[in-house]
Formats: C-alpha cells, sequence, structure tokens
C-alpha cells in the first residue's frame, strides 16, 4: 500500500511537538495517546493494525497487536482520518522532553529499525513491526536493544529521541554505544550488545555493563538523554544504587 503524502511542521525547540497537515480522506497512524490536539474535521478510530495491509484478516490483526505488545507497546494503534472539507491539522507529541526526528523512508532505503520506544507518527500505509535481534544472549543480558521495531513503506514517519538527536553516518566503521542511546539505524546496519570491557570496567567504569555495537554501512540516530538514565538518576539512591547492583553482579560472577 502507498503511504498517504502528508505535510508537517516541527514545532517547539528542546521540547517539541509535530504538526500534521491533512488533505480530505488522509489519515495518518499514532502511538495510543501521542495525540496533542486536533482540528475541526479530523475523526480518529483505534484498531488493531496500521492499516498498511487492508487484506489482512483477524488473526493477521491478532499475530501484530500480540507483538506491539511483546515489544512494550499498547495493542492499538490510533487512525487520524480527515473527514471534513480543506486542510485541518493533528498534533503529536511524545510522552516526555527531547527531539522529534523526521523522515522519508524512501530516502532512507524504505525501511529502519527503531528501539520500541522511539515511534511516535506516520502517514497511513507504514507497516509497523516487531524486529528480533537475532544475538539473543546479548540482547537478554544487556536489557535493551533486544525487541526492536521495523518500520516499513515509502512515506514520512517520525521517530521520538530523549534530549539532542545525534546522526552518525557508518561508512563500513564501528559505533559502540551505550545501550539506551540508539534511536535507530538503516536496515544493513550489524547491531549487537556485548560486555563492556573487562569485570574491573563493567563494574567501577560508570558506563554500564553492557555497551551496543554498531558496524557497517548506513546512517545510525542516538539520543544524548534516554527516558532510562533520566529515571535513574531522579530515582532514590541514583547512581550509588546502580553501583551497589554492580558490586552484588561482580560478586555473583566471582562465586560462580
Amino acid at each position: 500500500m502507498k503511504s498517504h503524502d502528508i505535510d508537517y511542521k516541527i514545532k517547539g525547540h528542546d521540547i517539541q511537538f509535530v504538526e500534521i497537515e491533512l488533505d480530505p480522506q488522509e489519515t495518518v497512524i499514532a502511538e495510543a495517546g501521542a495525540m496533542l490536539y486536533m482540528k475541526e474535521g479530523i475523526d480518529f478510530v483505534a484498531k488493531m493494525g496500521d492499516g498498511s495491509e487492508p487484506e489482512k484478516g483477524l488473526f493477521g490483526k491478532l499475530l501484530s497487536a500480540a507483538s506491539r505488545k511483546i515489544t512494550g507497546e499498547s495493542i492499538f494503534i490510533t487512525h487520524f482520518t480527515h473527514q471534513g472539507t480543506g486542510k485541518s491539522h493533528v498534533a503529536f507529541a511524545a510522552p516526555y522532553p527531547g527531539t522529534i526526528i523526521p523522515l522519508d523512508l524512501d530516502d532512507v532505503g524504505g525501511t529502519i529499525i527503531v528501539q520500541r520506544d522511539a515511534f511516535l507518527c506516520a502517514a497511513l500505509g507504514t507497516k509497523i513491526s516487531l524486529h528480533f535481534n537475532q544475538k539473543l544472549g546479548a540482547g537478554f543480558f544487556g536489557g535493551e536493544g533486544f525487541i526492536l521495531q521495523k518500520l516499513q513503506g515509502d512515506g514520512n514517519v517520525f521517530i521520538h529521541a530523549g534530549g539532542t538527536v545525534i546522526e552518525h553516518q557508518l561508512n563500513g566503521e564501528t559505533l559502540r554505544v551505550d545501550t539506551g542511546c540508539v534511536v535507530g539505524f538503516q536496515q544493513g546496519i550489524d547491531f549487537s550488545v556485548q560486555r563492556a570491557g573487562n569485570l574491573k570496567s563493567m563494574v567501577f567504569g560508570g558506563e554500564g555493563l553492557f555497551l551496543a555495537t554498531l558496524q557497517g554501512t548506513g546512517k545510525v540516530w542516538l539520543q544524548s538523554m534516554p527516558i532510562s538514565k533520566l529515571v535513574n538518576q531522579l530515582s532514590p539512591g541514583g547512581s550509588n544504587s546502580k553501583k551497589e547492583e554492580s558490586k552484588g553482579l561482580l560478586n555473583s560472577l566471582l562465586e560462580s
């Protein structure tokens, strides 16, 4: 299904939102709860599916909903359609401060892989599916990066990053990143989660137990402040509790 051709504006600075302009019968899909406001003529309905494959039956929609549940997202996707005349607008904002990245899937090869909480909204026709990191063990022990989302299509998608967005173009290179800082990457980039150095570095280095490794040719998008890191710093004990957890892990490893 060819994606609807939508227009948009990114508004705000440190805390952004995207305003989508819709012509009659144009539709944009979004995560449940992402809508900020909508103007006259916009109707919305929650569906078990992204609408990219209208012929998909009930069983297919249930599978799609189940895969979204695995990623931690709502099983429903909200469809916003302009049912009036002229032009109208609907706006979306992420649940925490950060930057919105607008991407035309045609310009990035038709597919991008994103962290499970990065997707915000997209033109109708975009396919949203589950993407497993093949390196199962590393994904489990890394805590982040095992379950990802794949966005496919030929239209506009909008993903959200915490803090400032950093874009890297890899040309057969390797980039090592804090696991929570990866927002997304082009298909063809090899993504894995690996142990961060030796035991001493892992426990006392302060950089976490695992790092994400991205290797290949293509674009990578990073975020300077993932929500998990912000929550950890604001929680009672903050980094001290993390160090205690690390020491406990070290003791367990030495005793085994």
